[in-house]
């Protein structure tokens, strides 16, 4: 599995610039809000979505202070989307780190990730560009949306793939696409070069959904939330959806009238958890990964060979290998 930090490594100057810029916009007088950003900021995760704007935008053209503000406004609102999702899920932890909601109080982790949003919007402004400001405001629409239809999709029982490729494709992959299309609108690359990298970043938003949704049927504490989670929350995802197409199995009818159930019990999710691993829902969503990363490199491919391009290729690699 390729390293994220030989990655990181590779455009270290620009990410110092990065932080440094994410820390200045976050700046503020008042020592409450201060507090809580300090606090969140060391907890910072892989920054695998500016990587993504500022890795398009050296393939493309080249960095410039406009690139660091495009990639702090995607970085700001990915987190101001987190912050609402715990308030939303009622989470304690996140990367095995607690919440501002549940170190604060919900009150305050709203305002934090209002604070985040504004942010964000600072730091699109300040390019000038707006077609930069269009894809982080279109984005910000579309994890709402994706949220939604998920909510809608758990409440009314929708048992179907493509309506969870669409949940998928608005609540992760569009947050992968508007970065690769900040990065190439802040060096003025072409849309000819643009539209296949948005393909691209569709795929691994896709693949990077799906992998953290495989994690859902597996233990693990790094995590930072429980087995069968998504279950918990009426959420049925790949593994299960596969699972419960497969009608020849004995098993099959009795599962689908479990997911029919308003509530689950812990003994229920696991009877779940473990249909969809025997029924081969793990084993077809690793193959549709497979699938949509080889679509990836394909595209990929059309691009000058080179370390970005390469760093590109690293970062699928990652998304679909890594363990956490």
């Amino acid at each position: 599995m390729t390293d994220l930090k030989a990655i990181q490594q590779l455009i270290a100057p620009e990410l110092d610039e990065l932080r440094r810029r994410i820390s200045g916009a976050l700046h503020s007088s008042n020592p409450l809000m201060g507090s809580v950003v300090e606090g969140y900021l060391k907890t910072k995760g892989k920054l695998i979505r500016p990587i993504l704007v500022i890795l398009t935008a050296k393939l493309l053209g080249e960095v410039s202070p406009k690139v660091i503000s495009a990639a702090a406004a995607v970085e700001m609102l990915h987190n101001a989307s987190l912050i609402h999702d715990d308030v939303v899920d009622d989470s304690n932890l996140r990367r095995g780190k607690p919440t501002i909601n549940s170190v604060w109080d919900n009150h305050i982790a709203v305002l934090v990730g209002d604070f985040f949003v504004s942010s964000a919007l600072q730091q699109a402004i300040s390019t000038g560009d707006i077609r930069i400001v269009g894809s982080l405001s279109s984005l910000g629409k579309l994890l709402s949306l994706g949220e939604i239809d998920q909510i809608y999709n758990a409440r009314n029982h929708r048992l179907d793939e493509k309506a969870y490729f669409m949940v998928i494709s608005r609540k992760t992959a569009s947050l992968f696409v508007s970065c690769v299309e900040m990065g190439g609108f802040a060096v003025d690359a072409p849309e000819s070069k643009i539209a296949p990298m948005r393909r691209f970043a569709e795929l691994l938003g896709l693949c990077f959904q799906i992998k953290d949704d495989i994690f859902d049927y597996f233990s693990d504490d790094r995590i930072g939330k429980p087995t069968g989670n998504d279950l918990r929350e009426g959420k049925v995802t790949l593994p299960l959806l596969y699972a419960l197409s497969r009608k020849e199995l004995p098993q099959c009818s009795a599962m689908l009238e479990l997911t029919a159930k308003e509530q689950l019990t812990t003994d229920e999710i696991n009877t779940l958890i473990e249909y969809a691993k025997e029924a081969g829902g793990i084993d077809y969503a690793y193959s549709t990964m497979a699938r949509l990363a080889a679509e990836a490199m394909e595209i990929l491919d059309t691009f000058p060979a080179g370390d970005n391009r390469q760093a590109l290729a690293d970062i699928l690699s990652f998304i679909i290998h890594r363990s956490i």
